[in-house]
């Protein structure tokens, strides 16, 4: 073969990765944007929160974390609604009703999800005094999420219509409106918590109401998009939008249950370090809410990588392209890894200088929280690369509806070996916060590796697909 032959053969087999690398950057870079929008409304509550004080901080992340135990779980359900579409619009391009069908449905999960949710969230405080949380804290919590509840159902509607659109590769449009809900709440929280622009000053209780604010201009924003811009509004995802179809809801369902089962066992575990730091003590509580906060920024860079994948492996799965499947797949998995591996170099580095955006890190008053905020971000930037690929994997797996089995691994990984694992080292062998980041670290590890492993084995999944 000549130097030119050579030449031209490696250019054509690595066309189709090129192409498959832009289209992946195209979709998922609005996500990622998007994704740092969605956590920074979260980090302005916290940040506004904790300039009202550490224990007002502590409480803070109490509440936030309970309602993101069961908001996560929405979330995760909502999410089927994405490869669903991607499926039906690989199997035929310009499907119509099969689309707005799924969207329908997605909006009466959202529902069905929120009403019970909404019914534990009012009684925050009995339930964080049950787990063991001081009562003054869990008293503060309560009146925080008096205000942050009612945000659950808008902020699960716009996800179903951010999952159309993005399934349908358009999510600039999601970007425009989270960068939107941004501001809104960046804005309404310092005016409520602080009494600024003539409003009362509410405190705590003013992050909560923020928030909702803001996810109500959310998903308006959203809907007058999808009824607005003509490359939606021909699907008219708002016609007849109360007509329940038991079978396509049964199927959306089957798919988003697992899902949201896996996503709730990830954040849920988080979650319960949160109120596992509380027995250990208000600075530990103060500390794991700084450092978790840069690992969830970090996070939602891979987390829109896994988006895109899922929407394009489920694109090429719905046609029945094994290669394009393989391409969809490894693709995003290696732009995210690379990522990850950048940011744990990052928090690395300069984590005194990342915990001063919190607290003063000069105030000697400070210096407990800010020691254990240092170490804990040791391990945060130690587990950025497994919990990138974790979240990348799942993301390629639920391209290829595979649902079920991941969730398995997430109960032993979060669960079993994580979470087993931390409250060994916390309490048994005197580690305490410390030791439960190290638990987090291993869960991640062991998740990671068993959903890359079924990923690697995936030709069982696509027994029918053309060889």
């Amino acid at each position: 073969m000549t130097a030119p032959t050579a030449t031209f053969a490696r250019q054509n087999l690595l066309r189709p990765w090129i192409d498959e690398a832009r289209a992946t950057i195209a979709l998922a870079l609005p996500l990622i944007l998007t994704n740092l929008a969605q956590t920074v409304i979260n980090v302005t509550d916290i940040v506004f929160i904790g300039w009202l004080g550490s224990r007002e901080l502590a409480a803070g992340a109490l509440g936030t974390n309970l309602y993101f135990a069961m908001l996560i779980f929405g979330i995760g359900m909502i999410s089927a609604v994405s490869p669903m579409i991607a499926r039906k619009r690989g199997e035929k391009r310009h499907s119509v009703r099969a689309v707005r069908d799924i969207v329908r449905q997605g909006f009466w999960m959202a529902l069905a999800i929120t009403v019970p949710f909404w019914l534990l969230l009012w009684n925050a405080e009995p339930i964080l005094l049950a787990i063991g949380q001081e009562p003054d804290l869990a008293r503060e919590a309560s009146h925080y999420m008096r205000g942050l509840q009612w945000a659950m159902l808008p902020m699960l509607l716009y996800l179903v219509l951010r999952s159309f659109v993005v399934a349908l590769e358009r999510p600039a449009w999601s970007l425009v409106i989270g960068v939107a809900g941004l501001l809104v709440n960046a804005l309404a929280v310092w005016a409520l918590v602080f009494g600024e622009l003539g409003l009362p000053r509410l405190g705590i209780l003013g992050a909560g109401i923020g928030s909702t604010i803001s996810a109500l201009t959310m998903f308006a924003g959203m809907a007058v998009v999808c009824v607005v811009h003509p490359r939606f509004r021909r699907y008219r995802i708002f016609g007849h939008f109360w007509r329940f179809d038991f079978a396509k809801f049964r199927s959306l369902v089957a798919l988003g249950l697992p899902i949201g089962v896996a996503v709730a066992l990830e954040a849920t575990v988080f979650n319960a370090a949160v109120f596992v730091m509380g027995l250990i003590g208000a600075d530990s509580v103060a500390a794991h809410a700084i450092a978790i906060q840069f690992a969830a920024v970090c996070f939602m860079v891979p987390l829109g990588f896994s988006q895109a994948a899922t929407v394009r492996v489920g694109y090429a799965f719905g046609a029945g392209n094994r290669e394009a499947i393989t391409r969809a797949g490894w693709t995003p998995f290696a732009l995210g890894t690379a990522f990850m591996c950048c940011t744990a170099l990052l928090i690395f580095s300069v984590p005194e200088v990342l915990a001063g955006i919190f607290i003063d890190r000069h105030d000697p008053a400070n210096a407990g929280v800010m020691a254990l905020a240092v170490s804990f971000l040791g391990i945060a930037a130690l587990f950025q690369v497994f919990d990138g690929a974790q979240v990348m994997a799942a993301g390629m797996l639920r391209g290829l509806h595979d649902a079920r089995v991941p969730m398995i691994y997430a109960a032993v990984g979060y669960w079993c070996i994580g979470l087993g694992i931390g409250l060994s080292l916390a309490f048994g062998f005197g580690f305490a916060g410390l030791g439960i980041w190290i638990g987090l670290l291993s869960g991640l590890a062991a998740t990671s590796v068993m959903l890359v492993g079924r990923w690697m084995r995936r030709d069982r999944l696509l027994r029918g697909l053309p060889a």
